[in-house]
């Protein structure tokens, strides 16, 4: 995939990338709003290995968000099946020197649209942490509505807390 978008590209992962992803992930601040999948620290072979299942993914599904010519983040949906066959949960991080540029924002509305339009999906959602207010931001500026609070539904980093449920529906 290829989207150029005002602020960003939005496309698929290359090998190469794995040397400018690696430090921007390895960053407290980024890794305390994922959940504990994303290594800490980030070192260059947790960086290769990610981009390797992300390639290996089918249908393709997970992308890397670029700016300025180097990978600076990524953005990815999960399929689901059975009887939420037509919903996906979406999931995105950027590195700290390009927050608050609408980076994010662009990016998260660009392939939400990309999923519901390639996988026939009616429904995709996002569960930040409570505490990620500028995700929360990011997902309220790309559309998402705030369906609901889930009480003490995580631990991270030796504290237990709440996420949102937002959501993009397809209206029937």
């Amino acid at each position: 995939m290829h989207l150029e978008l005002d602020h960003c590209i939005v496309r698929s992962w290359r090998g190469e990338d794995a040397e400018s992803l690696a430090p921007l992930a390895d960053n407290r601040k980024v890794w305390i709003n994922l959940r504990d999948a994303f290594p800490r620290p980030y070192t260059l072979e947790d960086a290769h290995t990610f981009i390797c299942m992300a390639r290996d993914t089918i249908p393709e599904t997970i992308f890397a968000i670029e700016v300025e010519g180097r990978a600076v983040g990524s953005i990815g949906y999960g399929l689901r099946k059975d009887v939420e066959r037509f919903s996906s949960e979406i999931g995105y991080w950027l590195g700290e020197p390009f927050w608050g540029r609408g980076i994010a924002t662009e990016a998260l509305g660009a392939v939400t649209d990309h999923a519901i339009q390639t996988h026939h999906l009616i429904r995709v959602f996002a569960v930040p942490f409570a505490w990620n207010h500028a995700s929360i931001r990011v997902l309220e500026k790309a559309g998402y509505v705030l369906e609901g609070r889930m009480h003490r539904s995580i631990v991270k980093d030796g504290k237990i807390t709440d996420q949102l449920l937002y959501a993009r529906v397809v209206p029937p």
